[in-house]
């Protein structure tokens, strides 16, 4: 909604929260909202910020080399505008699974971590890890992110009646991506591609005459199961993750993306079985080869950020993240040439809000000042554009014909605060300019980006995996054990590694998981009428 619907705006939060005070828990009910103070007195009186307080926050991924600059100039501005500094800290993506959990277990100074349903959001929530949303008090402190957000964002964060997520009011617009190199497209005859299955003549020109770069040089997180999952889009619409647990490595409960029934299955089950053999039997061979790297276990670097080193074949990513890949590599000579993966049908799923956001840790003793704090980062477009774009002048620079582009005497490759690079994903990206220095293939790239998104059934579902919890973490661990060496090609034979897969699955509980899954599934559709 435009910011200047507020009073619309609150209208409509005020018939959601009354709407939900005579319903069950259903953790997908249309009517489950953020919860209402009752002293309704605070929206309209001022915070009383008199005391400095220091913010601890932690956000995903790697500090970038400008942190420090970056940082600096955001405590200033939050410094002078709330009275508050603030401590950020990152949990590395090979530390995630550990290290996020534990974080908020501990017991520790925490004020906000970033959330996402792929990131353990449902799980923790029902830990009481998250503090539950206060629709007064997000009226009186975040009254920026109020103005703009739509009240179904917290419908779809709602766990067992509540929201425990600050989600992005501006949902992703990106596809999955691989990048490839143009010059080495040549040398093989390939002049268009569709799939990564089709380089196979791309792999063999590198493994034979560049010793130093590696086909397929995985990371040991994000890059992992891509080109596997990419190649199970070939045959199957798969969401991405299995819904049980959005983790992109386990295996569980999946659907067809373009099937309108909805129909939930197992990833052992048909057609998802066949399309799994079929994208591991490519992997394999690949493995086997020697296209990917021996041991991406070890590996914390994302193919992406050594690409334009020759160090890796392909760039995995999206369409937000590959957009400074490709410029770096332009600036360094190398033509590169974009993959979109898409499903059977040329479309992708949309993000939802729930892929981008923040939660505030029930232990936080600076609730109300983070809130002030992130109504600014979230959507104030000076500080969209510092902690998202860098410092001006240093980072960036605003070019005439308004775009964003780099101070002169800066490159790509030299920029220490790229774009994206700091995990502040979930700051308001209607504020974003198109960037000087994307190059003309991404920028056909992004303009098409539209065409390629579609709506699907379960977007906006999140399942509440509480009463099956100690399934979903044995398969989790099934996952990693029995199905991660499938995704990478380290397997003596594709057949008896599923066969066991299965049988592992189904010993873990997977059929009472999917029961519930089903179940959840069901009253989401039907409420979606």
């Amino acid at each position: 909604m435009k910011k200047n619907s507020m009073l619309l705006l609150v209208l409509l939060f005020t018939m959601l929260v009354a709407s939900a005070c005579g319903n069950n828990n259903n953790s997908n009910s249309p009517n489950a909202s953020v919860s209402d103070s009752s002293n309704t007195s605070t929206s309209t009186s001022k915070p009383d910020n008199s005391k400095e307080v220091k913010l601890v926050g932690y956000l995903l991924g790697e500090a970038p080399k400008g942190m420090p600059d970056v940082l600096a100039a955001l405590n200033e501005k939050l410094k002078k505008d709330i009275n508050a500094t603030l401590e950020l800290n990152y949990i590395g993506w090979g530390d995630v699974a550990a290290k996020y959990p534990l974080i908020l277990a501990s017991g520790e100074d925490v004020d906000f971590v970033f959330a996402a349903d792929w990131n353990f959001y449902v799980s923790e929530a029902n830990k009481g890890a998250f503090m539950p949303l206060d629709l007064e008090k997000m009226k009186q402190l975040m009254p920026k992110y109020v103005a703009k957000q739509d009240p179904a964002a917290f419908t779809a964060a709602t766990v067992n009646g509540e929201a425990y997520m600050i989600p992005t009011t501006t949902p992703d617009r990106k596809v999955s991506v691989a990048v490839i190199r143009k010059d080495i497209m040549e040398k093989v005859g390939l002049t268009e591609v569709k799939s990564i299955a089709e380089l196979e003549p791309y792999f063999a020109e590198i493994k034979k005459n560049y010793p130093d770069m590696i086909p397929l040089n995985l990371d040991n997180q994000f890059d992992l199961p891509t080109p596997y999952q990419y190649l199970v889009n070939d045959k199957f619409n798969y969401p991405g993750a299995p819904i049980d647990s959005g983790d992109p490595l386990g295996q569980g409960i999946t659907y067809d993306m373009a099937d309108a029934t909805g129909k939930m299955i197992t990833m052992t089950d048909e057609p998802m079985l066949s399309a799994q053999k079929y994208a591991a039997t490519i992997m394999k061979d690949w493995y086997d080869k020697g296209y990917v790297n021996k041991n991406p276990y070890s590996n914390k670097t994302r193919s992406k950020d050594n690409f334009c080193e020759g160090k890796s074949g392909v760039a995995f990513g999206n369409s937000i993240d590959i957009a400074s890949v490709m410029s770096s590599c332009k600036a360094k000579g190398i033509d590169t040439y974009l993959i979109p993966t898409l499903g059977l049908d040329g479309k992708s799923g949309m993000s939802s809000w729930t892929a981008n956001g923040i939660s505030i840790p029930a232990s936080s003793k600076n609730a109300d000042r983070t809130m002030q704090a992130l109504d600014l980062i979230m959507e104030d477009e000076s500080y969209v554009n510092l902690v998202y774009f860098g410092i001006e002048g240093k980072n960036y620079s605003v070019t005439a014909d308004g775009k964003l582009g780099l101070p002169e005497g800066v490159t790509s490759e030299d920029n220490t605060y790229p774009p994206d690079a700091a995990g502040f994903w979930f700051v308001d990206k209607d504020y974003f300019k198109p960037m000087a220095e994307w190059t003309d293939e991404y920028i056909q790239h992004h303009d098409q980006i539209p065409s390629y998104l579609t709506d699907y059934q379960y977007n906006g579902f999140t399942f509440n995996s509480e009463k099956v919890k100690t399934e979903v973490a044995t398969l989790k661990n099934v996952s990693s054990q029995y199905a991660s060496p499938i995704y990478v090609g380290i397997v003596k034979d594709v057949d008896s590694a599923f066969a066991t897969l299965a049988d592992k699955l189904k010993a873990a509980g997977i059929d009472k998981v999917k029961a519930e899954v089903e179940a959840q599934a069901s009253a989401f559709l039907a409420n979606k009428g």
